[in-house]
């Protein structure tokens, strides 16, 4: 792993694959830091020939922790939003875009294809309305577009969400056991990861970098923003959107209502899958990805 500074920041990311070949930029969600692509994924998409870039977003991992713009109040963000206010938030799309923009300058990398999760998903458009030159495929799984519109998320899977987890320093168990839990209730129930691995990452996780601070302004980046469907509908960009049929978070008409608001988007919707990247889909994943890709 390596770092470098981009847009004011300090940006820890990995770039491996074949020399030469066309890179995959790859954007997490929130609170995931780089290790959480799964090691199989990477390969794959490798093997078919991508250079991938992962990173730590702002604010999470070994990039800059933001911790002097403070805890946000995502209830009043969400409310003002919803009043078509303009919420005050301590940073926006915009500027995790332009993080992503400038870690490409920094690499001297011209263009990307880019694979966006969740969160990432949302930067990624960003990046593609605000940096189209930048981007040669956008290939966005388990996110949205941000219509106020949508239906809302599990209520289960959304207090599971909310509940503040314990402190790994503290209390070792109860964080493990809560994160666990956690995955498990937004994850695919077709293909439900087992315990023992889901444990082992979120100490990995909790090892590498801890700070619970980062994924609330990362969240409220997300809750905070406009609906980009009309700078949607204007895009000219090869699209893949892919969203499980049982995603309790972002439900099925979120990924519909995705592809619908970019002109010639494809629409992949796994039956059994949820919230993450579950291993028997990897192939799946790789081959649409690389096909959409191909339409650059």
């Amino acid at each position: 792993m390596a770092r470098s500074r981009a847009n004011g920041i300090e940006i820890e990311y990995e770039l491996s694959g074949p020399e030469g070949g066309p890179v995959l930029m790859l954007i997490h969600g929130v609170g995931a830091q780089l290790i959480r692509w799964p090691p199989a994924l990477i390969e794959r998409f490798e093997r078919a020939g991508f250079r991938t870039l992962r990173f730590d977003n702002r604010d999470v991992g070994l990039s800059s922790h933001l911790n002097h713009l403070g805890i946000p109040d995502i209830a009043a963000i969400v409310a003002a939003r919803a009043a078509g206010g303009e919420p005050e938030l301590p940073y926006s799309l915009s500027d995790m875009a332009a993080d992503t923009a400038g870690l490409l300058d920094a690499l001297g990398i011209a263009q990307a294809h880019v694979l966006g999760v969740s969160l990432g998903g949302m930067v990624g458009q960003v990046l593609a309305i605000e940096h189209r030159a930048r981007v040669r495929s956008l290939n966005l799984f388990m996110t949205q577009s941000g219509n106020p519109d949508l239906p809302p998320s599990d209520p289960g899977a959304l207090a599971i969400l909310s509940k503040r987890a314990p402190d790994p320093q503290e209390d070792r168990e109860a964080f493990l056991s809560h994160q666990a839990a956690l995955n498990r209730a937004l994850g695919s129930p077709d293909y439900p990861a087992p315990e023992s691995e889901l444990r082992a990452f979120a100490a990995l996780a909790a090892d590498r970098a801890y700070n619970p601070a980062g994924p609330a302004r990362q969240l409220a980046a997300a809750r905070g923003a406009p609906d980009r469907r009309p700078q949607l509908r204007a895009l000219s960009v090869p699209a893949l959107v892919v969203h499980g049929r049982n995603d309790p978070l972002f439900p099925p008409e979120c990924g519909t209502d995705l592809a619908r608001s970019i002109p010639g988007s494809w629409l992949l919707e796994p039956g059994g899958m949820g919230h993450d990247l579950p291993a028997e889909l990897i192939d799946l994943f790789v081959e649409t990805v690389r096909a959409n890709c191909a339409r650059a």
